[in-house]
């Protein structure tokens, strides 16, 4: 065992002592028993977050047990009764954040199984190529402008299987793309005064509180967009923060598990010694490979063509797409598969234009779509004793052969594979689709050798239905008072109904850790709110700043808010610190000091989306599993975003109004 290894338990164990050292100090400091044990509670759910003594979502259930057994240990622990009413312990599971994450799920997953998401992919890939100070920015700020006008998880699940495929067509792992569109979709919320729940209940808090104050004491309500300078600015550094940042604070892990396929050719290269590559090259007027047939070139100069664009919308590729007579004309593009050197010397010898990377075929050619694949030559084939070309198997059947491997020898283009008589036990190195992969494993002239590949059934036929039922779900969200969960849920059967998915494939899009914790996480923000810790806390702190300058006194008003939002609900943190703060710049103007009620308001409203120390916030949970990321990876990156919103927050607020 490693020093490193020997040393990390003992790291776990001296933070534990430190935490109930911690945890029996509150004791003696709490006005109430009930205080001092959810005090407790909160030090021990910190520090098993922050440790990773067990996973996030097994603590989070721990937590929520724990709980649940005051009420049977109420005499022993001194209280009158448990922290949180049993019948209530597993309100979280039917809670309107847990259902509603549980739908967005679901739609995400439907309009992925459409295509929809692969072409929403390419254009953004298209757009940003395939380097993470380009594709960041695009992603985050788009996710950042959707949840702007709409439910911040819904607009990051939605975004979900986009970042996969840009994931698996730029060779970016998913946790260096994920998290930064998970916080900017957080911090789109703040952009509109619809983007988020803490916003959306602050007028009708303003109003309540306006009915205990004096008529030159009211405070006006804010206007749609009165929020927006300060959320533009908070979207803005958030994505500047991991363009310039994001090398050092994001995890280098791979997560990305729905890929499979994408390291097929370097497997081939090492098993059958090929160096063939995928390359894109694009025919101009002038070229004296105008008017050729592929079968006049494939042989000569050793090269595979898999895909062919002709014009602006013939894209020929896979099976029924391309055969040896299909002939090339001036402006196609050219998807070959070849060795770089044969490549380069065909580039050369006909003045074609050799791309860097891949970007017509960037999608139909993308690991996620297609790639290579050894298949066999079972013994009762009907194919043996025929030739490639005598079955035109790139037409028929989808393949484009690379490479033949008989009694121990690799053959290769050029060695005129194609004209070869099949005999049994011949294993085919070929690139094809995935798609027309998985029909030949139900052939039983072959003998699928490749299995790890993504078997992925897309169902273009359904995007119809799929945008229907999208659209009916966002406008219930939008423009109609329909509680969230319920109008989600709506657009989630009715996927399942209308055929988009069937009832395996819904269950299967649900990320169940994702429910466990924040599910969980919910009976303790409760204990917090009713047993008096969050008040308790705040007037403790507020205690101590309660001299200072106004700037200071806001700034904590903002922290007390980030820290509860960790801990409970963001709209529970809303209604119980909005009326504190509103009371407090009364206070501060009855001692003439400059304290608008209303815009201390906002603060709490605002600060109630800095959430990104641990993955308590719904988003945070749903991208935890795909990036792979643990506990400290957002301690790390979201510590340094806790402080950037909070200078941010402060200065917008401070300049505007």
């Amino acid at each position: 065992m490693t020093e490193e290894k020997k040393s990390l338990p003992m790291k776990k164990i001296i933070a534990a002592v430190v935490f109930a050292l911690g945890a029996l100090w509150l004791t003696s400091y709490t006005p109430t028993i009930e205080i001092a044990w959810v005090a407790s509670l909160l030090m021990l759910t910190i520090y098993l977050f922050a440790f990773e003594v067990v996973g996030v979502d097994v603590a989070a259930v721990s937590i929520m047990v724990l709980l649940g057994l005051t009420t049977l240990l109420a005499p022993v622990m001194g209280l009158e009764q448990g922290l949180v009413d049993t019948q209530k312990i597993f309100n979280g599971f039917s809670s309107n954040a847990v259902m509603s994450i549980i739908a967005v799920m679901i739609i995400g997953a439907g309009l992925d199984k459409t295509g929809l998401m692969t072409t929403v992919a390419a254009f953004i890939l298209k757009i940003g190529g395939k380097t993470e100070t380009r594709i960041i920015p695009i992603i985050s700020g788009t996710v950042g402008f959707i949840s702007s006008f709409m439910q911040n998880v819904g607009a990051a699940a939605l975004f979900l299987p986009v970042v996969s495929r840009i994931s698996a067509r730029s060779g970016l792992p998913m946790s260096r793309l994920l998290m930064p569109m998970g916080f900017c979709a957080i911090l789109g919320g703040t952009v509109t005064m619809v983007g988020s729940s803490p916003l959306i209940l602050l007028n009708d808090l303003i109003l309540t509180s306006n009915h205990a104050l004096p008529a030159e004491q009211q405070m006006e309500t804010w206007g749609l967009f009165s929020v927006t300078p300060v959320g533009l600015a908070l979207v803005t550094a958030g994505i500047i923060y991991f363009v310039l940042m994001g090398r050092y604070v994001l995890p280098k892990t791979d997560a990305e598990k729905g890929t499979k396929g994408g390291d097929t050719l370097n497997y081939f290269k090492k098993i059958y010694g090929i160096d063939y590559d995928l390359f894109e090259l694009a025919v101009p007027k002038e070229s004296s490979l105008v008017g050729i047939n592929l079968n006049d070139i494939e042989h000569d100069e050793r090269i595979r063509v898999v895909a062919i664009r002709s014009g602006g919308d013939d894209l020929r590729v896979g099976a029924g797409g391309l055969d040896r007579d299909t002939g090339i004309t001036d402006g196609s593009v050219l998807g070959v598969f070849a060795s770089p050197n044969n490549l380069l010397a065909f580039a050369e010898k006909y003045k074609l234009e050799l791309r860097t990377e891949l970007e017509t075929f960037a999608d139909s050619l993308s690991s996620a779509k297609s790639g290579i694949a050894d298949i066999v030559i079972p013994p009762g084939s009907a194919l043996i004793g025929k030739s490639a070309r005598d079955l035109w198997m790139r037409k028929t059947y989808g393949i484009a052969m690379v490479a033949l491997h008989r009694d121990g020898e690799t053959l290769v283009e050029g060695d005129d594979i194609r004209n070869l008589p099949l005999e049994a036990g011949d294993t085919l190195v070929v690139h094809t689709s995935w798609a027309a992969l998985a029909r030949l494993e139900t052939d039983p002239n072959f003998v699928v050798v490749t299995t790890e590949y993504p078997h992925e059934e897309v169902r273009p036929h359904k995007v119809g239905w799929a945008g229907f039922f999208f659209v009916i779900a966002l406008s219930m969200v939008l423009f109609s008072d329909l509680r969230l969960s319920v109008a989600l849920l709506t657009g989630a059967i009715g996927m399942v109904l209308s055929g988009v998915l069937n009832i395996d494939e819904a269950y299967k899009a649900v990320s169940w850790k994702t429910v466990f914790l924040l599910a969980s996480l919910i009976p303790l923000g409760l204990a917090v709110e009713t047993s008096g810790t969050a008040r308790w806390i705040a007037e403790q702190t507020l205690s101590v700043v309660g001299d200072m300058d106004v700037w200071v006194i806001q700034l904590s008003i903002a922290v007390l808010a980030t820290f509860f939002t960790l801990v409970m609900s963001n709209v529970g943190a809303t209604v119980l610190l909005v009326p504190l703060a509103v009371n407090i710049a009364i206070s501060l103007q009855a001692n003439g000091v400059d304290a608008n009620p209303a815009v201390f308001a906002l603060t709490v409203a605002i600060a109630t989306s800095n959430s990104f120390l641990i993955p308590t916030h719904q988003v945070n949970a749903l991208i935890m599993g795909p990036g792979g990321y643990r506990v400290p990876d957002f301690m790390k990156a979201g510590g340094i975003m806790t402080v950037l919103f909070l200078t941010v927050m402060m200065l917008m607020m401070n300049l505007i109004f």
